[in-house]
């Protein structure tokens, strides 16, 4: 016979497992993710007579450990909520963008960022 006791104890060790297993849900802006660690490169779009991206380097930041980055030298953190990140400390604090794919961020808006800006994931430090 198991005793109530038991239970219970068996029930809290298995709690933190349950919960690390579902993911953390921001409200209204959906799962809380982080971006792939490494260098994203700041480029606008190019057209048909020229390269296909123009590099921005002044744009250009490093995703350094989770929802921290590094750009001009300086440290900031940034909030991924679905598909939308949003630079909320540092250098870039007010960007926010919209996650295409694993490497590919679009601007969605910002102060003093040019229209079209995109930030192009270089290397992958996960591998």
């Amino acid at each position: 016979m198991i005793r109530p006791a038991d239970l219970l104890a068996a029930l809290l060790a298995s709690a933190p497992a349950a919960l690390a297993a579902a993911p953390a849900l921001a409200v209204p802006g959906g799962a809380i993710g982080t971006l792939g660690s490494g260098t994203y490169a700041g480029e606008l779009p190019g057209d048909a007579s020229g390269p296909v991206g123009l590099r921005r380097p002044e744009w250009d930041f490093t995703v350094i450990g989770a929802s921290s980055y590094r750009a001009e030298g300086l440290t900031g953190s940034y909030l991924l909520t679905g598909d939308m990140v949003t630079m909320t400390s540092g250098p870039r604090a007010g960007l926010r963008f919209r996650r295409e794919t694993r490497g590919l961020l679009r601007l969605a808006d910002g102060p003093k960022a040019p229209a079209g800006l995109r930030c192009v994931l270089l290397r992958d430090d996960a591998g």
